[in-house]
């Protein structure tokens, strides 16, 4: 059995995140999202993985290169025309042998998911094998009828209370050779792309067998900007000790810490695991360092800053007497000294942030900011909770953030001065 893994599109839910990097090279955890299924896949015995690539390819291919250091054969093609997930997986026409495992790259999975799946096709022999997932709420999903484990219809994002069932479609298939002849022949969608499920509406009515495979396990979809911090606190509590870089006399560590090769945690920091440090990264003196914190490669973090329940990639410093609470800054960003990024409302209410032109609940109570590559804040600027800013844009000195910034902007503040010779009472 082989596998396909959809990586070509660009995640417009995540920006400014995917400004710079495609959705699926996040990092969490230590890892891109992406490299999560790779090593799952590796893990079950599949050793030949096809990426359907696109937007900026090239970073994934840099990466995984021919997939060897990962224990896998990886090979690419490129989805020129983004038209749906019938259209990316029917590159895998000419790869597939017997079988094949198809799945999103943006997605977090429990490993044994596809142990079960893979015995299941093979002890059952369908056309197609759906994993499907039991919610509360079924509403903006993808929801299955099913009889007797075969599904018999899907019905995408069903108004709510007209759904026939709570289950929904992981995205998660395993695939025989059938299913490329039905994407052949499958139509554009109203949205204007050729959809999977269509294709798969048509084995159904062509009397094939599509079975669904019910799941307890975990499957996450990670499809915005503060789902990336929640992955990332559940894949933390998988970190264990681990120090191979220099930890000074005077730090207290409770909890899991990694600290990878050339980081140095300095005199004074106190760190609350589980916390993940890449390599060669600085970090204090005197720094607070807070549970469910990831610091990517050649981070910088500096005295008497506190750090709580972010991810801060690669490149990006961190300067003296700042606060970042549960927020995402891009890589190679410079934080400047005082500057402050709220992550809790005064109200107490959750947080709101604008995703695509539409207001979004996140669902936090805390929620920070979401900030691109190559950003720079100036001293004693302030970030309200749920602001996001885009990739090289410059927060000028003393500034308060309350609204989105967008990429290349540059924000300052103007303000009257009024100077007096000393001791003039005029």
């Amino acid at each position: 059995m082989k596998a396909v893994i959809l990586s070509a599109g660009e995640g417009t839910r995540m920006r400014p995140l995917t400004i710079t990097k495609p959705k699926t090279m996040l990092p969490v955890a230590g890892k891109p999202i992406i490299q999560y299924n790779i090593e799952a896949l590796r893990d079950c015995g599949i050793k030949d993985i096809l990426l359907i690539v696109g937007y900026k390819e090239d970073m994934v291919k840099s990466y995984f290169k021919d997939g060897s250091d990962f224990g896998v054969n990886i090979s690419y093609k490129t989805q020129t025309d983004l038209r749906g997930t019938a259209n990316a997986i029917g590159y895998a026409s000419d790869f597939i042998d017997d079988s094949i495992i198809a799945l999103n790259g943006d997605i977090i999975l429990d490993v044994s998911i596809l142990s079960e799946i893979i015995t299941d096709f093979e002890e059952n022999k369908p056309d197609t094998l759906m994993v499907l997932k039991e919610i509360k709420d079924p509403t903006g999903f993808g929801v299955v009828e099913v009889e007797d484990h075969n599904v018999i219809n899907i019905i995408e994002k069903p108004e709510k209370g007209e759904a026939p069932s709570n289950l929904i479609n992981t995205g998660i298939y395993i695939f025989n050779e059938d299913i490329f002849e039905k994407i052949d022949n499958t139509e554009l969608s109203p949205r204007g792309e050729y959809e999977i499920t269509d294709s798969l509406i048509m084995q159904i009515k062509d009397g094939k067998t599509v079975r669904g495979h019910k799941t307890t396990k975990n499957w996450i979809d990670v499809g915005k900007p503060w789902e990336l911090i929640e992955i990332n606190e559940k894949l933390l509590n998988n970190v264990k000790t681990e120090i191979k870089g220099e930890i000074e006399n005077g730090v207290t560590i409770h909890g899991e810490v990694h600290l990878d090769e050339g980081s140095i945690i300095k005199s004074g920091v106190y760190i609350e695991g589980p916390v993940y440090i890449g390599k060669n990264c600085d970090i204090g003196p005197n720094s607070y360092i807070r549970g469910n914190t990831y610091f990517g490669d050649n981070v910088h973090i500096g005295n008497a800053v506190e750090i709580k329940n972010s991810i801060i990639m690669e490149n990006t410093n961190v300067s003296h007497l700042s606060y970042v609470g549960d927020s995402v800054l891009g890589s190679n960003c410079n934080i400047a000294a005082g500057t402050n990024i709220a992550n809790l409302r005064f109200d107490n209410r959750t947080v709101r942030t604008i995703i695509k032109n539409k207001k979004i609940d996140s669902g936090r109570r805390k929620l920070g900011a979401i900030v691109g590559d190559y950003t720079k804040t100036g001293i004693n600027s302030s970030l309200s909770p749920g602001v996001k800013v885009g990739s090289n844009s410059s927060i000028g000195s003393g500034v308060l953030i309350t609204t989105d910034v967008g990429s290349n902007k540059r924000v300052l503040l103007k303000q009257e001065h009024i100077i007096q010779n000393k001791g003039n009472d005029d």
